[in-house]
């Protein structure tokens, strides 16, 4: 890959969207022997250890969102991007299955904002799980059967909702963000040098197979000095970081079920994308397994539920061919509002499933962003 973003440089061209493209196609396969592998590596000359905090997070702290102790993580760096932090799942053996349930039977609950509101009416989309189960949730007959709700999910918005035309965050458009994505947020960017992280928002993206995620900068935010945080359950994908410029040529990397990456500094505002969802390594392959209902290690005041036996069978389905990611970010600076924003009370639950949100797309026009299932290099994405 060197040799192929070297050559691109030189002739001018767009580096970036030239690799992604290499990543992406599917005939013939790229060549992924040149893929950083934080799972399998170890510190060398492009890779080395990361310095975290263990003294910012009790192991009860950690525990309860599910999260070995913090000086058990294995957490990296790269070098060439300052602020970069990758840590190879830091997740309790049981605990993602939690996370996983989350993000497909609570997150997507009504009033959140998902892309099936922008084309279906209200009733339609306000029980995406329940109108689901069913049928992911029973063995597969082997024929083909139309795709579920749940299958049509590409993304859902989470406390500030972005409006995709216009760019931006707006208070009229805000529902409460969950608590226990709050703690689990809050301790992995304590661990990571960032104390006062507050979650304001989140999006939750959706992979199936042919999926992508357009070459993109998050820089909507209007707070960029906190680190922007991404979560990763399901399948694997390769991961692309840039620099500043799109002339920079990227460093492909994997992130598989469970990774965590930490986006802070001068790595917050680079150029990144995904070009390719991949299938999850042997190692990783243990969270696919129903381990739900575990015995989940969690202090006290802790927001892990064991999961039944019948959500996670729909979970385990779903993931056993997707991938979802979920990024969380703040959107202001400490002290600081955004106009009309409602009184804090309001801005968080108080854990379990959200309530009180406020139906509707985002600024009303959200259903007009372009999403594409296989996706488009230009397809961007937050």
């Amino acid at each position: 890959m060197a040799k192929m973003a070297a050559s691109v440089v030189e002739s001018g061209e767009d580096a970036f969207r030239k690799i992604f493209k290499f990543y992406k196609r599917r005939e013939p396969p790229p060549d992924l022997r040149d893929v950083t592998d934080f799972c399998r590596g170890v510190p060398g000359d492009k890779i080395f250890p990361a310095e975290l905090d263990p003294a910012a997070v009790s192991d009860e702290a950690a525990a309860g969102v599910g999260l070995k102790p913090v000086r058990d993580w294995r957490a990296f760096g790269l070098q060439g991007y300052p602020g970069f932090i990758f840590i190879s799942n830091p997740f309790l053996r049981g605990s993602q299955a939690f996370w996983v349930r989350q993000c497909l039977k609570t997150y997507p609950q009504k009033p959140n904002i998902c892309n099936l509101d922008m084309h279906m009416c209200p009733a339609d989309t306000q029980d995406i799980w329940g109108r689901s189960a069913h049928e992911l949730g029973s063995p597969s007959s082997g024929k083909r059967q139309p795709k579920t709700l749940l299958e049509k999910l590409r993304w859902v918005t989470l406390g500030y909702h972005y409006n995709w035309d216009t760019k931006t965050y707006s208070a009229n458009s805000h529902t409460p963000f969950p608590a226990d994505l709050h703690s689990l947020s809050v301790q992995i960017s304590a661990a990571c040098g960032f104390p006062e992280f507050s979650s304001e928002a989140a999006i939750l993206n959706f992979y199936r197979p042919d999926s992508s995620l357009g070459i993109h900068v998050d820089e909507s935010e209007l707070d960029r000095t906190r680190p922007l945080l991404s979560f990763s359950f399901g399948q694997s994908a390769i991961f692309l970081l840039g620099g500043a410029r799109r002339t920079d040529a990227p460093t492909a990397m994997f992130m598989h079920s469970g990774d965590v990456m930490v986006m802070s500094g001068p790595s917050r505002l680079l150029y990144h994308a995904v070009p390719r969802i991949l299938p999850a390594p042997q190692e990783r392959a243990e969270v696919l397994e129903h381990l739900g209902a575990a015995s989940l290690q969690q202090g006290g005041g802790g927001v892990l539920e064991p999961v039944s036996d019948a959500d996670w069978a729909v979970c385990s389905r779903y993931i056993q061919s997707s991938r979802v990611n979920v990024t969380v970010r703040q959107v202001v600076a400490p002290g600081r509002s955004l106009p009309g924003t409602p009184p804090p009370s309001l801005l968080r639950t108080e854990g379990g499933p959200t309530v009180g949100y406020r139906d509707g797309p985002a600024g009303g026009d959200a259903g007009k962003r372009k999403r594409r299932n296989s996706g488009s290099d230009d397809a961007v994405e937050t």
